[in-house]
């Protein structure tokens, strides 16, 4: 997947979110999620704010003019906050109006400045063919987070592995990230970070869930460890 072929998997998932939340009755979005204290409102209004902040991004590469993805963290959290306790139609429109902005910034973005590092939050430089698929990675795992009805064992294979590559990138640049070895079962992917690490083996969608901090691996098995080992901070 790579820059506008990555449009088709990213509107078929912000279809499965949108449809998941439009089933919420808006007594339900006060309800917990895999990422407590967050309620599904604040799960859900992320997705929205964390959407405009990639077209932020999006704006620097096209304009060379830096654009920050937020103005502050307090600010990405006062902004969570405050659509938190949205009823679920406004909710619905939120993430539509921003997946439709989205996709236009994605459209009309010039070649030239598909070549262009802009700087995420957390200090990583993308080009905006990683930066797009950022936002699959956002709507799939806040997906599951949810947990009305849509898992890890939901999430598109394709989808779910680029995933899991992603991590491991995010994870192989920080020196502090502890030797591993990543094996799915199900469909062949293997990632070493480091040598000499334990082996954690099960199927993509639990390696995804607990590579992501929303399972303690229960479902897992690890081998030169006693136990599955806690899964490194990503993000």
């Amino acid at each position: 997947m790579q820059g506008l072929g990555a449009l088709d998997p990213i509107t078929a998932s912000t279809n499965r979110f949108v449809a998941t939340v439009a089933s919420l009755t808006d007594a339900q979005v006060a309800g917990d999620t895999l990422v407590p204290p967050w309620t599904r409102g604040h799960v859900i209004t992320h997705v929205a704010r964390a959407t405009d902040s990639i077209c932020r991004l999006l704006a620097w590469a096209r304009t060379g003019v830096e654009t920050p993805q937020y103005a502050s963290m307090d600010a990405r959290a006062a902004e969570i906050e405050a659509g938190a306790r949205r009823p679920v139609a406004d909710l619905v429109a939120d993430v539509r109006d921003t997946a439709a902005r989205f996709e236009e910034a994605v459209r009309t973005l010039p070649s030239v400045a598909w070549h262009t590092e802009v700087r995420m939050r957390t200090g990583e430089l993308r080009t905006p063919a990683t930066l797009v698929l950022a936002r699959l990675r956002e709507l799939e795992i806040h997906h599951a987070d949810l947990d009305a009805g849509y898992g890890f064992s939901d999430i598109p294979v394709d989808a779910a592995r680029w995933i899991i590559d992603d991590i491991v990138e995010a994870l192989a640049r920080r020196p502090e990230t502890p030797a591993l070895r990543l094996e799915t079962t199900d469909t062949g992917l293997v990632h070493a970070l480091g040598i000499d690490g334990p082996a954690v083996r099960g199927r993509q969608a639990d390696i995804l869930a607990w590579l992501s901090g929303r399972s303690p691996g229960t479902a897992l098995t690890a081998s030169g460890a006693d136990a599955v080992p806690a899964a490194p901070f990503w993000i």
